[in-house]
């Protein structure tokens, strides 16, 4: 069929995988909720980065004042 088409087999195969990927319910919102999964990882370990920061500050400052 690929040659019929004047394509690549694999090229053939990719269409074919692809399309049967997108026929699949709920296709689209898999991958939508597994960008947004990755998004939101990234954004906890920015906030778990961010609040070691302040902790270890806060805990260096508490240090400094006692007298």
């Amino acid at each position: 069929m690929a040659k019929d088409l004047g394509v690549n087999h694999e090229t053939l195969r990719t269409w074919v995988r692809d399309a049967e990927q997108a026929a699949r319910p709920g296709a689209g919102e898999a991958s939508a909720m597994e960008k947004e999964n990755r998004q939101l990882r990234a954004r906890v370990k920015e906030l778990e980065l961010e609040r070691e920061i302040l902790r270890r500050a806060a805990k260096y400052f508490a240090a400094e004042t006692s007298w």
